[in-house]
C-alpha cells in the first residue's frame, strides 16, 4: 500500500471517528419541540502520522518549488551573462576595426604631410605676393596722382 492510498484510508477513518452526534428533534414528543440530546463524544485525535505526512508533502512542495524558482533565476543570470558577453565580444570586434581604421588614417595622413606642407609654403608665398600687389597698387596710384599734377602744371 502506497502512502497517497495510507493516507486516503487513515483520512477516512479520522473522519468517521470525528462524527460527533447532532441533537434531534423529537417528532413523537408533544413538547411543543424541545430537542433531546444524544450522547456526546469528544473528537477524536487526528492521527499523527498522517499529519507529519501531510506536513513533509506541503513542505516539499513549498521546498521543492523555492529550488525551482532559484533554478530559474540561475538560468535567468547565465542568459544574461551569455549575451552581455556576446555584446563585449560584438563592441571588442568594433574597437579593432576603429583602432585598424584609425592606424590607416594616420598613415595616409603622414604620407600627405609633405603635400601639405608645400600647400602651406605656397599660402604663404601667394600672401607675400598679395601684399606686393597691394603695395604696387598703392605705389601706381600714388605715381599716378602725381603725373596727373605734374601734368596739370
Amino acid at each position: 500500500m502506497d502512502i497517497d492510498q495510507q493516507g486516503e484510508n487513515s483520512a477516512s477513518e479520522t473522519a468517521s471517528e470525528n462524527v460527533v452526534p447532532v441533537a434531534k428533534k423529537s417528532g413523537n414528543n408533544n413538547d411543543g419541540g424541545v430537542e433531546t440530546a444524544e450522547e456526546a463524544t469528544e473528537p477524536a485525535e487526528p492521527d499523527i502520522n498522517e499529519l507529519c505526512r501531510d506536513m513533509f508533502d506541503k513542505m516539499a512542495i513549498f521546498l521543492q518549488g523555492e529550488l525551482t524558482a532559484t533554478c530559474e533565476d540561475y538560468k535567468l543570470l547565465e542568459n544574461m551573462n551569455k549575451l552581455t558577453s556576446l555584446k563585449y565580444m560584438e563592441m571588442k570586434d568594433i574597437s579593432i576595426n576603429i583602432s585598424r581604421n584609425l592606424q590607416d588614417l594616420n598613415q595616409k595622413y603622414a604620407s600627405l604631410q609633405p603635400y601639405l606642407d608645400q600647400i602651406n609654403q605656397i599660402e604663404e608665398q601667394v600672401t607675400a605676393l598679395e601684399q606686393a600687389a597691394y603695395r604696387l597698387d598703392t605705389y601706381s596710384k600714388k605715381l599716378e596722382a602725381k603725373f596727373k599734377k605734374l601734368e596739370k602744371r
